[in-house]
């Protein structure tokens, strides 16, 4: 196995995190990438979306307060004002949270077709904890 596969707590701790705020606020369609071995900028890329600008914007400050209350501060935040796409850059994961007739325009996550994708379940917390494990397997 090499070292790269083996996913550090903290980051596991960080995308859980991430998840868990993006879900608290309803938000829809959340899909997880582990681009670590096609993308040498970050590890894991997290896209969601909301069903208006405002839901948008709730979700990406949701997430933005809940790290901070664990001390995890985002390098970058751009779009929160205008609310169509929103990015928060936490270095090793980035959320990109969409007013959903963006991310459909935009088709992000076909730029990493070969990345594994994981598509989250919105409600459902067993199959959460399951597609953790899967996730974070090593």
């Amino acid at each position: 196995m090499a070292a790269r596969d083996k996913v550090p707590a903290r980051l596991r701790r960080k995308v859980s995190s991430i998840v868990g705020a993006v879900l608290e606020k309803k938000g829809e369609r959340l899909t997880i990438m582990d681009v670590r071995s096609i993308c040498s900028y970050t590890d894991y890329i997290l896209v969601c979306s909301g069903s208006s600008t405002r839901q948008v914007q709730t979700i990406a400050r949701h997430v933005e307060e809940s790290l901070k209350k664990k001390g995890i501060k985002p390098l970058g935040v751009e779009g929160m004002r205008e609310g169509n796409w929103i990015l928060l850059d936490y270095n090793d994961v980035i959320l990109h949270v969409f007013y959903e007739p963006v991310r459909v325009f935009y088709g992000i996550e076909d730029i990493y077709l070969d990345a594994p994708r994981y598509d989250v379940p919105e409600e459902d917390e067993e199959a959460i904890e399951r597609l953790g494990r899967k996730l974070f397997a090593s």
